[in-house]
């Protein structure tokens, strides 16, 4: 993944897979518009879209797949011990793309030695409710384990095909399609000097293809990349690879358009950029979507937010051979933009909270359903939190400012919040911290026990993640809720 003038991450960035050039059919299942109703009512259970959901109000992935397109979300397996995540992704995606999982680094993290559990567990999450997986990925510079670039390179090209072919053939028939070269290109457009392309040159691209096809010759394949998203030398150069390439007869389906936008940033050439493409014979996707704003985000950001989701979905509807749209993440609590983009967040279509926000009605009004009302604020706090979070690969630094909003003075005090799933906090300054996980209380010390009205206080912590880096959540202090940002 990665995201327009700025770097981004694959996850990632947050990616997808490929065929011949045979006409293909928009991915359509017969049961979608009964999608998984009993998942859907689970995230009505929890008050995750504040109604219930019925034929009636139907969920997004039901009005997308009306509009012969699917709505797709990407998941870790960290978070499927939460139930609000997985009761919340369950109804409103019916396309799944694993955040980390099918990566290089977590399927040989040595060479010949394969790990597909995490992979498996997502697909088992994702078959268990009726849902498509796409993919990610196969062959990537980054998330790559250490012995494939320490390789001499007359050993590379047989690496990765050992590779493409074990796990295209572990996941065979399981999966709609594969990213199978992810982010190949630097932003002048040149091919990026990977260890691959130093080793086989630009045909590792279709050697690639080719070797995914022959694993798994029903899979969909794609070439995936950020920043090709509006007209430009990138997108040009992804435009004549694909072309080069139909004309070699290598086996490619579509092209992924990651879509790591910046508030105000969606190209106005979007879609006519992916046009060009479907023009000829290709599948295209919005494959990692999100719009990040800098925080805290204001009623006009949400509302510029709602607008360029949907500006993103009408041209996906604009484009006969667009399939669908992925968001990368399931909602703003477990996204990767604020770990990796200093004061922004707020990125995707559901809340800290997993609730609904402007975009996601936005969609679904788009889409001819009825908008969910949003959540009431919540009533003005007794407390404030201000928290300035700094991440890093596999952790990060949380600084906390309580301000006591009352008009009495407050002797003793404990601030409970939620840490995301897969943070561990190792070491903290100006509380004691229990547990170090999940939803901690941090209570005062000695000497910042007392604070009187309108005085603040400063505590933090630093913590381990698995990918996860997002802030901590849900504040209260001695039981009343905070506002926080």
């Amino acid at each position: 993944m990665r995201s327009s003038a700025s770097t981004n991450r694959d996850h990632a960035g947050s990616r997808p897979p490929h065929r011949s050039t045979r006409r293909i059919t928009r991915p359509r299942r017969s049961a979608v518009l009964g999608v998984s109703l009993a998942a859907a009512a689970g995230a009505a259970t929890l008050g995750l879209l504040g109604n219930v959901v019925t034929a009636a109000n139907p969920t997004l992935p039901q009005l997308a797949e009306a509009a012969g397109r699917y709505m797709g979300g990407e998941l870790t397996a960290n978070l499927l011990s939460n139930p609000t995540v997985t009761a919340l992704a369950g109804a409103q995606f019916d396309m799944i793309t694993p955040g980390n999982e099918m990566k290089w680094d977590t399927t040989e993290p040595s060479r010949g030695s394969f790990n597909f559990g995490p992979g498996d567990q997502i697909v088992a999450f994702a078959q268990a409710h009726s849902q498509r997986i796409r993919g990610h990925n196969l062959v990537w510079h980054s998330q790559l384990p250490g012995w494939v670039s320490s390789l001499p390179l007359n050993q590379v090209q047989a690496a990765m095909e050992n590779h493409i072919t074990t796990e295209a053939t572990h996941y065979k028939g399981k999966l709609y399609a594969w990213d199978v070269v992810n982010e190949p290109f630097e932003e002048n457009g040149t091919l990026r000097n990977s260890v691959f392309f130093q080793a086989m040159g630009a045909g590792y691209i279709a050697d690639a293809l080719r070797t995914a096809h022959a694993a798994d010759p029903n899979a969909k394949l794609y070439l995936n990349d950020f920043n090709i998203e509006g007209s430009g030398v990138k997108a040009d150069a992804m435009f004549n690879l694909v072309q080069s390439l139909l004309a070699q007869g290598v086996p490619i389906n579509g092209v992924g358009f990651e879509s790591h936008f910046i508030l105000g940033q969606v190209p106005a050439s979007l879609q006519a950029n992916m046009q060009r493409f479907a023009a000829l014979g290709l599948d295209v996707a919005i494959t990692e979507l999100d719009d990040r704003i800098q925080l805290p985000a204001t009623a006009t950001n949400l509302n510029q937010q709602a607008t360029e989701f949907g500006n993103v979905e009408k041209a996906c509807l604009a484009v006969s051979r667009c399939v669908g749209v992925t968001q990368w993440a399931v909602g703003d609590a477990d996204s990767w933009i604020p770990g990796f983009f200093s004061g922004f967040g707020a990125a995707t279509m559901f809340d800290s909270n997993y609730q609904p926000k402007a975009a996601f009605n936005a969609l679904v009004t788009l889409l001819g359903g009825t908008a969910t009302p949003p959540p009431p604020p919540p009533p003005p706090g007794n407390c404030d939190v201000a928290d300035v979070l700094n991440a890093w690969n596999t952790g990060l630094v949380a600084n906390m400012t309580i301000t006591n909003n009352s008009s009495t003075t407050i002797t003793g005090w404990t601030l409970h919040f939620t840490l995301a799933p897969g943070q561990v906090i190792t070491s903290g300054w100006n509380a004691n911290y229990t547990p170090t996980s999940g939803a901690v209380n941090a209570g005062n010390l000695s000497y910042n026990g007392t604070l009187a009205p309108g005085a603040s206080t400063t505590l933090g912590f630093q913590a381990t993640h698995t990918g996860n880096a997002a802030a901590p959540s849900s504040f209260t202090l001695n039981g009343q809720t905070c506002t926080s940002h």
